[in-house]
């Protein structure tokens, strides 16, 4: 498995604690990112949410070095299927148990054996799973907006699932919408996630790959592989993310925005935060996306964690 770096990212991270792009090989294929910190640090792998990217981490990666995180080796990869990564293969599924392996096999070209997790939203949920079913490869999980997984009531699955195999089905004759520059799909992003303007173009500028017609310039399209946006085929039950929460053996920090999502809403979320072995829970006002908004409250909030 290939580790390629280069200088530079798409935004701002002054001082030592500058983010760098690479890519590596893993079976699926090319991973993307940004990373920063020195070898030999504490390790911390970043996992974005649905449909973001890497740039996720840029506005809190600039807090760490003002906060003494700069003392972490951070590696922010663009999840398959995710910003400039590859897509799955053509039949594949992503699913929670699939992006597990894609995790530890991102850990395992990156030569990381034990390593901390920081995740946002679905990231959160992802980490979460890795956590659990490997509780020997990681040290410390930091969750963001997210625990465990999305549950489904058991009554539902048998239309959640001919909900998921239609729209399989349907996808094959959509088309990508084309943007004939960057700013509509700023303005998309800020309108689809109540995102600020600064804070939606580090998503867009990582997220969108440039298309031609007749050989010049058309504009831009999401990079994204479009089978995300389909639904979850198979959901866990409450039983089971319960179970999968409580079975988290690690130092945990949960961090949470208030108010809450409709998704994520209370007192489920602080429910399953106290299943967790080791857990705490940090409440933060703010949106979904905090940690891009308001990254120094968050960074203050994640404090010397990953350093212990």
């Amino acid at each position: 498995m290939a580790l390629t770096r280069a200088g530079g990212t798409d935004g701002p991270s002054p001082g030592r604690f500058a983010l760098e792009e690479f890519a590596l090989d893993v079976p699926l294929g090319r991973i993307t990112g940004l990373r920063a910190g020195a070898p030999g640090a504490p390790r911390v792998l970043a996992l974005h949410g649905w449909l973001d990217n890497a740039a996720s981490f840029v506005p809190l990666a600039a807090e760490f070095e003002r906060t003494g995180l700069d003392g972490i080796e951070l590696v922010a990869p663009d999840l398959p299927g995710h910003g400039r990564s590859a897509h799955l293969p053509p039949g594949a599924d992503y699913s929670f148990a699939g992006a597990l392996h894609s995790v530890l096999d991102i850990a395992d070209a990156l030569g990381w054996e034990r390593f901390a997790l920081l995740g946002h939203s679905m990231g959160a949920g992802i980490a979460s799973l890795v956590a659990a079913g490997c509780p020997h490869r990681i040290e410390r999980l930091l969750a963001i907006e997210a625990l465990g997984a999305l549950p489904e009531a058991p009554e539902r699955t048998t239309q959640r699932l001919r909900e998921a195999v239609a729209a399989t089905r349907a996808l094959a004759d959509k088309r990508l919408r084309v943007f004939p520059d960057l700013e509509p799909a700023v303005r998309a992003r800020m309108q689809a996630n109540g995102l600020g303007e600064a804070a939606a173009r580090l998503l867009v500028e990582r997220g969108v790959r440039a298309v031609q017609a007749d050989g010049a310039a058309a504009g831009f399209e999401w990079s994204s592989d479009p089978r995300l946006t389909l639904p979850t085929m198979v959901r866990m039950t409450h039983a089971q993310v319960r179970n999968l929460v409580a079975g988290i053996e690690c130092p945990t920090r949960v961090l949470h925005a208030d108010p809450p999502q409709p998704y994520l809403p209370e007192p489920l979320r602080s429910e399953h935060a106290a299943l967790l072995p080791r857990g705490e829970r940090i409440v933060l006002r703010g949106g979904h996306h905090l940690h891009m908004e308001d990254p120094r409250a968050v960074a203050a909030a994640i404090g010397d964690f990953f350093l212990r």
